[in-house]
């Protein structure tokens, strides 16, 4: 089955979210990689996208409070509110939709300050803004393809700690917020643990993966049970990465608990998951994520090389190239191996700028960097190497 083409987002603007005091990162490709020293401010990009998709899904207290609330969400020595822009579109050709937060505290918990959907269509179009939110107070314009003229709808939330397109976004007249919800809902942020994938789940098909891998078991029995042809194509793939692998099962105890086990050439007998190496298991929740039929509109893998073989990272690279048809990827990660086939319009350097904030350049953007690769360089070299303008672990940034 084809899927249509996933959601874009092409931007995104963040504003007194720890390091990312004034951060903003434009013209982001299907594949986005996050390079940059310790403390740059990858991790915490990577969260701004995590903290949405939990707020989404949970509303914004239990993933504010989480995190520690303004006292540690707030970039140090600022006032002010949190501000979370997100430029995208649905489709290709289709209107560039702009979703905007602000978020602030009182003493009752946090609060959605504002928060509006606006699209531009069209070259010098203006943005429209068709859902309008502050504090729980606001409207929605109704409709397929909302304008102006069309009917606004004055509705009021349950409270100002209430994001408006949680809420609209389950009303079947509001089809162009339904889609926002629908789209933030599905990322998936990765924080895969090999010794969370070790262990023995309940048995029972899952569709999706966890953030930590804890329930490969019941992913894989859900490939094998509904989609064994995706199912085949894992397997074939984690058999050329790591060809002594010949197979991989998953096996219901009588305790209803789920064992994973993998058939080690060439032994007849299989192991179980516990024994296995990280690695191999890693690059197998990789694999199930990157291969999932009905892949997640967005995402997020950090740090893939712990765990893997320098080798193996070029493949993963790979991969996650040709899932980037069916979905985007951000990515973070301090491997040069990594990164040899990325492009240098998809690679940001993160890096503290002179205030302590984090600041962001595209390796595009550096023309020495650019120079190095003209002559046939690869980009973990020239990387490797100091030919960066920014992102020097050993050196004071100025910029």
């Amino acid at each position: 089955m084809t899927l249509p083409p996933p959601p874009r987002i092409l931007s995104l603007q963040v504003q007194n979210y720890r390091a990312l005091r004034d951060l903003t990162l434009k013209d982001l490709t299907d594949v986005t990689v996050l390079l940059g020293p310790n403390g740059s401010g990858k991790s915490t990009v990577f969260d701004v996208f995590a903290f949405l998709a939990e707020a989404f899904q949970e509303g914004i207290r239990k993933p504010w409070d989480r995190r520690g609330r303004f006292r540690e969400l707030r970039s140090r020595d600022s006032e002010g509110r949190i501000l979370i822009e997100i430029k995208y579109r649905e489709a290709p050709k289709t209107p560039l939709i702009t979703y905007h937060l602000e978020l602030d505290e009182t003493r009752r918990g946090p609060v959605v300050a504002r928060e509006y959907l606006s699209w531009t269509r069209g070259k010098g179009g203006k943005p429209f803004r068709f859902l309008d939110y502050e504090n729980g107070q606001g409207r929605v314009i109704t409709g397929e393809q909302p304008e102006d003229k069309d009917t606004r709808v004055e509705r009021s939330l349950a409270g100002p700690d209430v994001l408006a397109v949680s809420t609209l976004g389950t009303l079947a007249e509001n089809p162009r917020v339904i889609a926002l919800r629908n789209f933030i809902t599905s990322w998936h942020l990765s924080y895969l643990s090999a010794e969370a994938a070790r262990g023995s789940p309940e048995a029972g098909a899952e569709e999706r993966l966890s953030p930590d891998g804890s329930n490969l078991p019941n992913v894989i029995q859900y490939l094998r049970d509904q989609h064994p042809e995706r199912l085949d194509q894992i397997f074939e793939t984690l058999r050329r990465r790591v060809p002594r692998i010949e197979k991989v099962e998953a096996e219901v105890l009588a305790d209803s608990r789920l064992l994973l086990l993998f058939k080690d050439a060439p032994f007849s007998t299989p192991v179980l998951s516990r024994f296995v190496s990280d690695g191999t298991l890693k690059l197998l929740a990789y694999l199930t994520l990157l291969y999932d039929p009905n892949p997640p509109r967005l995402i997020g893998i950090e740090e893939p090389e712990n765990f893997l073989h320098p080798r193996l990272l070029p493949e993963l690279a790979e991969e996650c190239r040709s899932a980037s048809a069916r979905t985007q990827l951000i990515i973070t990660t301090h491997s040069p191996f990594f990164i040899n086939s990325m492009d240098p319009k998809e690679v940001r350097v993160l890096y503290r700028n002179a205030q302590g904030y984090t600041a962001a350049k595209r390796v595009a953007d550096m023309p020495g960097a650019m120079a190095f690769l003209n002559q046939g360089a690869s980009l973990g070299e020239i990387w490797m190497e100091g030919h960066f303008e920014v992102g020097d672990p050993l050196a004071s940034e100025t910029a």
